[in-house]
C-alpha cells in the first residue's frame, strides 16, 4: 500500500481544538507549551477554550490548524508514515513538517508570519472568496477573466466546487454572472480576505523573505504541491511554490488525481476533524476511502 498523508487548512477548525491531545499525551503537551514559546502567546488558551469566533481570527487561525495536525500526527503511536504527502493551502506547511523538509519549530514560525502578514493584506486591500457550485470550470474561469475587478479562480476543491476569491466588487459581478450560467450555489464564504488571489501580494512578499532564511531539508516523501498538483522532493522548488502559493491557485482537484494516478491507495486525513478533505475526496473518487489519523 501507499500511504497519503493529506492535511486540511483554514475552516477545519473547531472549538476545543487540541485539548484531548494535551491532556492525554505528554509528548502534545510539551509541543503545546513550546509553541506557547515560540509564538509569545498561550495560543493554547485560544485553541483549548476560546469562541468559533475567536478561532476565526486568521492570524490565530493559521497556527492553531497547523499546531492541532502536527501534533496529531508527531503524538500519533499508529506507526504510520507517509509514502507521499499534500497540504490544501495552509495543510501544505503541516505537510512539509510531516516530510521532515521543514522542523516543527520552523514550520510554526512560517505559519506565523504567512498569518500575520495575510492578516495586514486583508485589512489593507478589502476582499473576499465566494463558493461557486454546479458550474464547470471552464466556465468560472472564463468568466473570472472577463470581469474587470479583482477575480480569480482560488480553489478546486473537488469536482463540481471551485471558489473564487478577489475583490468585493469583482465577486459580487462573478456570482451575478454565474447564476446567469446555471449555478446551483453562489455564495459568499465567511473568511478575513481574498485568499489566492493578487490581493495577497504584500503577503507574499513578506513570506517569501521568511522562506528565505528557514532551513529546508531533504524530504522523505514527495509533496504534492497546490500551485501545479504535481509531486516534488526538491528544496528549492518546494520553496518557490509555497511562495507562489499565497497568490495561486489551490489545484487540490487535481492533487488528488494525480496522486491516485500515480498509485496512493491509502489515504489518511491529519487534523481537523478529518471530515473536510475526506469529503472533497468523494466527490473525485468515492471508491477511496480517507481515514483519520
Amino acid at each position: 500500500m501507499t500511504n497519503a498523508f493529506l492535511f486540511p487548512g483554514q475552516a477545519s477548525q473547531f472549538e476545543g481544538m487540541g485539548k484531548d491531545l494535551y491532556d492525554a499525551d505528554p509528548l502534545a503537551k510539551e509541543l503545546f507549551e513550546q509553541a506557547n514559546e515560540i509564538l509569545g502567546y498561550r495560543i493554547t488558551d485560544v485553541m483549548f477554550t476560546g469562541s468559533a469566533d475567536d478561532l476565526k481570527v486568521t492570524k490565530v487561525t493559521q497556527p492553531s490548524v497547523f499546531l492541532h495536525s502536527v501534533i496529531t500526527l508527531l503524538s500519533s503511536n499508529k506507526g504510520i508514515s507517509p509514502k507521499v504527502v499534500a497540504g490544501h493551502s495552509l495543510g501544505e506547511f503541516s505537510a512539509l513538517v510531516a516530510n521532515k523538509t521543514l522542523s516543527f519549530e520552523d514550520g510554526l514560525k512560517l505559519v506565523a508570519v504567512r498569518a500575520n502578514a495575510m492578516e495586514v493584506a486583508c485589512n489593507k486591500t478589502k476582499g473576499t472568496m465566494a463558493a461557486i457550485v454546479g458550474v464547470e470550470d471552464e466556465i468560472i474561469e472564463q468568466v473570472c477573466s472577463e470581469i474587470e475587478e479583482v477575480v480569480v479562480p482560488a480553489n478546486y476543491n473537488c469536482p463540481g466546487q471551485l471558489v473564487i476569491s478577489g475583490s468585493e466588487e469583482g465577486i459580487d459581478k462573478a456570482i451575478e454572472v454565474l447564476k446567469e450560467k446555471g449555478a446551483k450555489r453562489a455564495i459568499k464564504i465567511p473568511v478575513g480576505g481574498a485568499f489566492h488571489s493578487p490581493l495577497m501580494q504584500p503577503a507574499q512578499d513578506q513570506l517569501a523573505a521568511a522562506i528565505g532564511e528557514a532551513h529546508f531539508g531533504e524530504p522523505i516523501a514527495p509533496i504534492y504541491q497546490n500551485v501545479n498538483a504535481r509531486a516534488t522532493v526538491d528544496p528549492d522548488e518546494i520553496k518557490t511554490n509555497l511562495i507562489s502559493q499565497l497568490t495561486s491557485s489551490v489545484r487540490w482537484t487535481q492533487t488528488l488525481q494525480n496522486m491516485i494516478a500515480d498509485g496512493a491507495d491509502n489515504f489518511y486525513e491529519v487534523g481537523g476533524k478529518g471530515k473536510v478533505l475526506a469529503g472533497f475526496m468523494r466527490r473525485v473518487d468515492r471508491s477511496i476511502p480517507v481515514e483519520s489519523l
